[in-house]
């Protein structure tokens, strides 16, 4: 197996270490030592942290697709879809003992207001992850197994906002306390 570019390590360890310490908790040696190349390769493949924070998005993006791939699996009822999306991400994160929570959700808190690249990329982001669910909210009401006097796309924003809220409280209560009550007020208000 060929060795990953110098590049791909950088990304590699950006996201690693960006994730576990945030934005303003990591610097450019830390990265770069986790990544265990010298620190002058970071400047000859980024402009900036600031831009390697984007591209680092982008690839954890990469694992968010990865999980969302059950929301469309047609087999099985739409509203069982996201309830088993939502339990997924739970597990996920109690596998990860309450550590790191969500990536997309930690640099929503930390970076908006210092920097528009990373704030731009954001908003993407969580769009299309909105997006993704709301196809699945749609067909659940479709089916009469969610309440149809909210439209899809509210629903999805709240979903996803309320989820991300309640990661970032499990990781401040290290439990999953506020994940499952996440669920049990989400689905017992949605499901008709």
């Amino acid at each position: 197996m060929a060795r990953p570019s110098t590049r791909e390590q950088i990304i590699a360890a950006a996201v690693d270490t960006l994730h576990r310490k945030g934005f303003n908790g990591t610097s450019v040696q830390d990265i770069t030592e986790a990544a265990q190349v010298p620190k002058g390769s970071f400047y000859n493949h980024f402009e900036s942290k600031e831009l390697l924070a984007v591209e680092a998005l982008e690839r954890y993006w990469q694992r968010v697709l990865d999980g969302l791939s059950g929301l469309g699996d047609e087999k099985t009822p739409a509203v069982d879809r996201l309830r088993r999306y939502f339990q997924y991400l739970n597990e996920v994160t109690r596998q990860g003992d309450y550590q790191t929570g969500c990536m997309i959700g930690n640099m929503s808190a930390e970076m908006p207001d210092q920097s528009r690249p990373v704030r731009e990329r954001l908003a993407v982001l969580l769009a299309a992850w909105s997006r993704a669910i709301e196809s699945c909210v749609k067909e659940a009401q479709a089916d009469g197994a969610l309440r149809r006097d909210m439209d899809a796309r509210t629903i999805a924003a709240f979903l996803l906002n309320s989820w991300e809220g309640a990661m970032m409280r499990a990781k401040v209560d290290k439990d999953a306390t506020a994940l499952t009550a996440f669920e049990i007020v989400a689905f017992g208000t949605l499901l008709t």
